[in-house]
């Protein structure tokens, strides 16, 4: 049997790159990219699609 794996925390990460998304957006529009390897990452991780 596989070893089950809790996904929670990998979703606590995205929320967290998302909230820095989000303030590079308002503050910095520029360099808001630099944020979407860790929100993409997180958020594919969180749905087990990687």
């Amino acid at each position: 049997m596989e070893k089950a794996t809790s996904k929670s925390k990998y979703w606590l990460l995205f929320i967290f790159w998302l909230a820095i998304l989000v303030y590079l957006l308002i503050s910095h529009r520029e360099f808001f990219w630099l944020a979407l390897p860790g929100v993409c990452t997180y958020f594919c991780k969180g749905m087990d699609l990687i």
